[in-house]
Formats: C-alpha cells, structure tokens, sequence
C-alpha cells in the first residue's frame, strides 16, 4: 500500500462538495425550498384562520350586548368575550355568573335571532371575530336543586332561603327583584339540567321571569318554562372588550358565596 492510498479515506471524510460559486449542496438546498412569498402569504393566512376557527369552537367567541338588560355593568352594544373552556367537564354554572346562551324559546325577535346580513361580517363571525345572533346574555341566579323566590318585605329575591343584596350589580331604582311578575314569584325549584337567569336591569330584561308561567296549575305550562337548558350555554362572559375605555374583567358578585346549598 502506498501512502497516496492511506490518505484517501481520510480526505473523502472531510470533503466539501462546493458549486463554482463556492456555494455549499446544502445551501442550494435552502434555496430550493424556499417558497415565494406569495405562497407563505396564503400559507400563513390559513394557518392563522384555523387556529381562529379553532379558538372560536372551543375556547374563546366574541359578542355584543344586544339590549339594555344588563346595565350597569354591561351596556347595549358592548363588545364582550365569552369563555368556553370554563364549564368544561364536571363544572356548570354558578351562581352569579353572567352567562351567554342559545335563546332557548323564541325569547327573541326575529331580527335579533338572525345574524348579521353583510357578506363579510358572515365570514367573520364564522371564525369569531364577529357576533353570531340568536344569543343572549343574563346572570345565573339559580341552579339546579336550588329554590328562588321573590320578593321579601325589602323587595329582595331569596335563593335557598338566603336574601340577595343585589346593590353591588342591580340597576338602581326597581321596586322590586322580580318586577315582571309583579313582585310576587312563586318558590320555584330549579329543576336538573336548567337554570334561572335574569338581566341586572330587572324593569327592562326579558329574563326568565318574563317568560315562566304566571299559573303554575295551566296545563298547557310546562313546568321548565321560562329556565334555560344548560347545554344552551355557550360559556361565561370573561372579558368586556369595546368599548376601551370601559374596559373590565367580570368576577362572581360576593354576595352568591353567602348562599347555602339547596336542602
């Protein structure tokens, strides 16, 4: 064996295939695999359109606030998000939590429960970014097994026995917790599987209370009238968003950590 041939394994090994330029196989590579930016334009586009997608079926929907029923604290035409991830599982919800949900019997108008029109608010609400119709928005007062009742000689409404001090999120100046039945709600016992809901604005919401049976013994009244189905609730209100300058994180009122279990 001569001492050309020792060397050559040795130079194979640390051989560098160069183009005339200079350029390395693995930099023409690259080069190769580049798309144009056109292409990684749409690229992106679609990704960012389907984590939006994505986000919007299961974590977090933007919607406005279609009425006056939730003022103060929420304002017709408000811009709000909704969280979807917090009633996963086991946990439904609570006591206090602004909720929004399907509107679960005609609640609505026609005109409320349609959506919008415009050709690109449509594709936007498809990914989330705009508000879908045939929703509305209220505070859980009473969940299944829970007994609510209206009014004490104060006006108040009673959960489980328990008086609400609704001062830190009612609208001031009703004269009672339940005007739409005149101040005079029968106890109703929340029955598995629904809630009772109503707005903080309580002369001016068309809540649950608008809608349960005025004569419990009617026939033709069902006994969940005017409850709303939990699996109409598209997830708690986390965010409100526009306008900025009202900007705000809503919590659970105190005052539902007072009320005792349902016996």
């Amino acid at each position: 064996m001569t001492s050309d041939d020792r060397d050559t394994p040795d130079q194979e090994v640390g051989m560098t295939d160069l183009s005339p330029a200079g350029e390395s196989r693995s930099s023409r590579f690259r080069r190769r695999k580049q798309l144009p930016v056109w292409q990684e334009t749409i690229l992106l586009l679609v990704i960012a359109l389907t984590l939006a997608v994505v986000i919007k079926a299961f974590f977090v929907q933007a919607f406005y606030i279609p009425s006056e029923s939730m003022e103060p604290g929420l304002v017709e035409n408000d811009r709000i998000l909704v969280q979807k991830v917090s009633y996963w599982g086991d946990d439904g919800p609570e006591r206090g939590d602004v909720v929004v949900f399907k509107d679960p019997d005609n609640w609505l108008p026609a005109e409320d429960s349609a959506g919008p029109t415009n050709i690109i608010a449509k594709g936007l609400t498809k990914i989330g970014l705009f508000p879908t119709g045939g929703h509305l928005v209220k505070r859980v007062i009473g969940v299944p097994g829970d007994t609510v009742e209206c009014c004490d000689d104060q006006g108040r409404l009673s959960v489980n026995g328990y008086a609400l001090d609704e001062s830190e999120y009612v609208a001031k100046g009703g004269r009672c917790a339940a005007p739409m039945l005149n101040c005079r709600m029968r106890p109703v016992t929340i029955p598995e599987g629904f809630l009772l809901v109503m707005g903080d604005n309580r002369e001016h919401s068309a809540d649950s209370t608008a809608h349960m049976c005025r004569n419990p013994k009617a026939q033709q009244c069902a006994p969940t009238r005017g409850l709303v189905p939990v699996e109409n609730v598209v997830g708690k209100v986390w965010t409100l968003i526009w306008p900025s300058s009202r900007w705000d994180h809503l919590t659970r009122p105190k005052v539902f950590e007072h009320v005792p279990d349902p016996q």
